[in-house]
């Protein structure tokens, strides 16, 4: 259970870290992206990256 955890929690920090650029403007990629300059879409990422290092460091305190 340690590994899929992990896992989940590593891909929802990436993909939260890449919203939150995005978001804010700073990650301009891809270009036709729909969430560039969206702040909502920041904030989006940002609880996101929460869940994701929680979940991280709940499967490697087990």
């Amino acid at each position: 259970m340690r590994t899929p955890l992990l896992t989940i929690g590593i891909l929802a920090l990436l993909i939260g870290l890449l919203w939150v650029g995005q978001g804010t403007g700073f990650v301009n990629w891809p270009q036709s992206s729909f969430m560039i300059r969206q702040m909502q879409w920041a904030w989006y990422g940002a609880g996101l990256s929460v869940v994701g290092a929680a979940l991280m460091t709940f499967a490697l305190r087990r």
